[in-house]
């Protein structure tokens, strides 16, 4: 472990929150504006019933639609990119960027490619592009975000990895560290990580208090405004 990581239990706290309630939390540090720091809602959860998703993001760039200029049809495959997750430390996020327009004709990641990113430590990847075989993927334990499904992997293959990428409007470096679950997917920046489980407890204490008051036979106005004056709480 490095200076710029958690440790495993500091990981499997943020792991069972939820990514409303680290958005809310993340806020509370003014470290960034709230519009920002998460993919927008064209990135869509595809395994909605699995658990939050964290790790450190591996990028790469993709195309799909176009043939290549010479050979057979197919494109080589660029394995090269395989020693660029390697290098990041687990849990391992593949956040891969289609820069086609529109994203999305062909897949890059079905059945084999999520196994064999499984097998490099990787625990889901996130895309503004497609996937598929999302029977096949479901039986793993891959996590996926991505913009659509395609039937097809058409001429997906990667020609870019290790820089910048943007997926939803999400920007991502190589080592940022990623959470998301059914409700999308968001950065969380590393100079909180560390304390962003506990002050989530503290938000989610508060919301228990407002929500039982909502819910209590003497709920009143004035209590609710009193409730709220005491508190700094967005839902």
């Amino acid at each position: 472990m490095t200076a710029d990581q958690l440790a495993p239990a500091q990981l499997e706290e943020l792991r069972r929150l939820s990514s409303c309630i680290v958005a809310s939390t993340i806020e509370t540090f003014r470290v960034r504006l709230p519009n920002i720091g998460f993919a927008n809602s064209t990135i869509k959860c595809i395994f909605k019933d699995q658990q939050p998703l964290v790790g450190y993001a591996a990028t790469a760039r993709i195309r799909s639609s176009d043939p290549p200029m010479e050979g057979h049809g197919y494109y080589y495959d660029r394995t090269d990119w395989w020693n660029h997750i390697l290098s990041i430390p687990e849990p391992r996020v593949v956040v891969i960027e289609d820069t086609d327009r529109p994203a999305g004709l062909g897949a890059f990641i079905g059945e084999v490619n999520a196994n064999i990113l499984l097998a490099l430590g990787c625990v889901g990847m996130v895309t503004n592009g497609s996937v598929r075989d999302l029977d096949e993927v479901r039986l793993t334990p891959f996590q996926m975000f991505a913009g659509n499904v395609s039937v097809s992997h058409a001429y997906a293959h990667v020609f870019d990895f290790g820089g910048t990428v943007s997926v939803g409007g999400l920007p991502v470096r190589p080592g940022d560290l990623l959470h998301g679950d059914l409700h999308g997917v968001q950065s969380v920046p590393m100079e909180i990580a560390a304390k962003v489980p506990a002050a989530a407890h503290e938000i989610l204490l508060r919301r228990h208090q407002l929500v039982g008051l909502c819910q209590s036979p003497d709920f009143s106005i004035g209590a609710l405004r009193k409730a709220i004056g005491q508190s700094d709480l967005k839902s």
